[in-house]
């Protein structure tokens, strides 16, 4: 029997029965990429390495089997940093396509801003490269249906970075609802909060940037140290919080309860706070699926409290999960207890580490077996594709629904 309250890790989870006796059995860890000599390890470059590129290239530096070989960027001290992370010997690139060029690169991470991504990504896989592309992998959503197209004409493994599809909890989680402990599920609440700074923009050496390559297809316009840092909330470049955040848990939510795209969204928004940004600093949205249940998403910019997380609600059960913790709370708790409204949790775990070095390392064993990594490009095309449609709603001020048969938005 469950016990009613614990704080469990996953040994002793391994094997435990649940309550209406479906068991469970939590995904074992990835087995480490296997010790290869100097001549057989995964070679792999860098393109645009900001601080979330640079954070990955600190992770696969601790990962067995791959080096890296290659850095690029369009502004020299994000480039002279990332070398630095790579060690003696990375090449020093300015040009994407030199690290393409190289033949002696297997792989490549794109950590460019969003409206780089398709270009780069379609671009390496010409050149023969597997790749490990941040999300959300499209900026539009014509940009999805090209990287679905790129998705059937390539055998080139390539991983978005939707780490959830990797993280040992959130696993846990997804077999947690295919075993029906939760009933039906009518109402998924997703979130996520930061806290956006207001001060001074950190100093730019102009002389060192070529502002011209890193606008890249966007429109030409004037250097702008907000666009520069804050280029996902600018529409020439990204989405905005829904693109950047809601993309992550809207992947959770198709991948545990079998969807791929919303019917309708509707959105209101507001620039409380920072008003200079083309999207909003403030969102709640809400999304509405086959399989009779919805999908809302709150945020805002003004508070780093709680972070980000989903909360799956069933008649039977209900799923709380985050980066930190999985909890399931059951409506059989509180039979006997109606003063209770939020009972001890009946699971709880814990996790012990940052999912995204799994998510790494399973790219890089797909690299080896040429198996599909866990977030293949379609996965990330559809998650992309709801935020979009949000978006999409966002903009217009009113209902909008997807027109699947016309591949559109429409207003409902």
């Amino acid at each position: 029997m469950t016990p009613k309250s614990a704080s469990w890790n996953r040994r002793r989870f391994l094997g435990t029965t649940l309550a209406g006796g479906a068991a469970l059995a939590l995904r074992p860890a990835l087995a480490p990429a296997a010790a290869l000599g100097a001549n057989d390890r995964i070679r792999i470059g860098v393109v645009g390495t900001g601080g979330r590129a640079r954070h990955l290239m600190r992770l696969l530096k601790d990962l067995p089997g791959c080096e890296l070989v290659a850095v690029c960027d369009v502004y020299e001290p994000r480039l002279i940093e990332a070398a630095e992370i790579a060690g003696t010997g990375a090449a020093r690139h300015a040009d994407y396509r030199r690290v393409l060029d190289d033949k002696d690169v297997h792989a490549v991470v794109i950590g460019s801003p969003d409206h780089w991504h398709l270009k780069m990504a379609t671009d390496a896989v010409a050149a023969g490269k597997d790749v490990y592309v941040e999300k959300p992998i499209s900026r539009t959503l014509e940009e999805g249906d090209a990287f679905l197209e790129l998705a059937e004409q390539t055998k080139q493994v390539v991983q978005t970075g939707t780490q959830q599809r990797s993280w040992e909890h959130f696993v846990l989680g997804k077999q947690i609802v295919d075993s029906g402990k939760l009933g039906q599920v009518t109402f998924v609440h997703t979130y996520w909060h930061q806290r956006m700074g207001t001060g001074a923009w950190p100093e730019v050496d102009l002389g060192k940037l070529d502002w011209k390559a890193w606008l890249g297809s966007a429109p030409d316009q004037p250097w702008n140290p907000e666009r520069f840092f804050r280029w996902r909330h600018f529409r020439d470049f990204g989405g905005g919080v829904l693109t950047d955040l809601l993309t992550h848990w809207i992947d959770v939510v198709h991948w545990y309860l079998g969807v791929t795209t919303p019917q309708a969204a509707v959105v209101t928004s507001a620039k409380y706070r920072i008003k200079t940004m083309d999207w909003p600093d403030t969102v709640t949205a809400t999304l509405e699926y086959p399989k009779d249940f919805m999908v809302t998403h709150t945020g805002t910019y003004a508070s780093s409290i709680d972070d980000g997380g989903l909360e799956f609600r069933g008649d039977r059960a209900t799923l709380k999960i985050d980066r930190e913790r999985l909890a399931v709370y059951s409506e059989d708790s509180r039979r006997g207890q109606p003063w209770r409204s939020t009972p001890d949790p009946e699971i709880h775990v814990r996790s012990l580490g940052d999912g995204t070095s799994t998510h790494l390392r399973n790219w890089l064993d797909c690299l080896r077996s040429r198996k599909a990594p866990t977030a293949p490009l379609r996965v990330g095309v559809e998650a992309a594709r709801a935020a979009h449609i949000a978006n999409q709603a966002l903009l217009a001020g009113s209902r909008v629904r997807w027109n699947e048969a016309a591949n559109k938005v429409e207003r409902a």
